[in-house]
């Protein structure tokens, strides 16, 4: 990825989190698919981590594609319940519920 690369898939991730509804969440692999990018889902945890001004994002609203939250980010659950986002038992959020795509 060239640079211009790089910062063409970090504009469309961000623009693509800042969409995310309240109450839903998305993956990091459809956040990459949408920017253009299927295989770099991690690249898209590093850019919402490492760009200044993404934690004015919704950022809590993305997960694994398990439907796990971060590791290591004890504030993840908590956000997302405040927001009405329910788990199942095992600790994931309930994705056939609360799981949001955008169309283009």
């Amino acid at each position: 990825m060239s640079p211009e690369e790089a910062r063409a898939f970090q504009d469309a991730v961000l623009e693509i989190v800042a969409q995310i509804p309240r109450g839903r969440v998305t993956t990091y692999g459809t956040i990459a698919t949408l920017a253009g990018w299927p295989d770099h889902s991690r690249m898209v945890g590093r850019t919402l981590r490492y760009t200044p001004g993404a934690e004015k994002l919704p950022c809590h609203r993305v997960v694994n594609v398990a439907g796990r939250t971060a590791p290591g980010w004890m504030q993840h659950r908590p956000l997302l319940e405040a927001e009405g986002v329910h788990f199942l038992p095992n600790g994931h959020v309930d994705l056939k519920r609360h799981l949001w795509e955008l169309r283009q």
